[in-house]
């Protein structure tokens, strides 16, 4: 099984809101690098939110918490949703 980089993190730099500092950059390509090598490495969801995994990791000492869907027949990895774990899961339908 091999899974893209090349398309697993793309950061738009003229969306540095979302992504300010370098630093923070950094350690969201790390999570992901992680979640390729492992892919179900994450928290399965239930419900609402069957089929999403959950990876926690730290992004400039906060815990972060990244959403994703894996798919082994298609070998395609989605993100879905990136933040800190306040609101993380308010609205999980915006995801799809």
């Amino acid at each position: 099984m091999r899974i893209d980089e090349r398309n697993t993190c793309d950061v738009n730099p003229a969306r540095s809101e979302i992504l300010p500092d370098s630093n923070q950059k950094t350690d969201l390509d790390k999570a992901v690098k992680v979640i390729i090598k492992d892919p179900e490495i994450g928290q399965s969801k239930m419900g609402d939110l069957s089929g999403v995994l959950v990876y926690k990791f730290k992004m400039v000492k906060q815990l972060t918490l990244l959403a994703y869907s894996y798919h082994d027949q298609t070998i395609a990895l989605t993100l879905l949703a990136l933040g800190t774990h306040e609101n993380f899961y308010r609205d999980p339908k915006k995801w799809g």
